[in-house]
């Protein structure tokens, strides 16, 4: 069977740090990121409060138990292929939390979109620009 994978370009945070987002239990919400995102632990610390540092493609997001509220906060990634994204979630077996597509535009970008909810209450959106 041939890999479903599509390829990460860039994020950007919805707050101020994609380096540090907050989660209420580390622990807990990395198997969702490994999982069901392709997400690669490359780095963890304990201080000043557990937080892990993760890969995909190049690209790094932080997950931390710094006291934020994670339903205020998540990441946009763009994506080479934002269905082939929706598919990879589906066969990495996401049943739940996905979206549908949508079509936004941001300043002059036209995108297209979903999103998909953590367990951990983060919200993440994956984008392909449209011509």
């Amino acid at each position: 069977m041939e890999q479903i994978k599509a390829i990460l370009k860039n994020a950007w945070p919805y707050q101020q740090d994609k380096m540090n987002l907050p989660v209420a239990e580390l622990e807990i919400a990395l198997p969702f990121y490994e999982t069901y995102m392709g997400f690669q632990i490359v780095s963890r610390s304990d201080t000043p409060y557990p937080s892990a540092i993760m890969v995909r493609d190049g690209i790094q997001i932080g997950l931390s138990e710094n006291g934020g509220d994670p339903a205020q906060d998540g990441c946009s990634f763009e994506v080479n292929d934002v269905e082939m994204a929706f598919e990879e979630m589906k066969v990495n077996g996401l049943t739940k939390e996905l979206s549908g597509f949508d079509f936004q535009t941001y300043g002059t970008t036209n995108w297209k979109v979903f999103f998909v909810v953590a367990p951990d209450g983060l919200c993440y959106c994956f984008g392909e620009r449209q011509s």
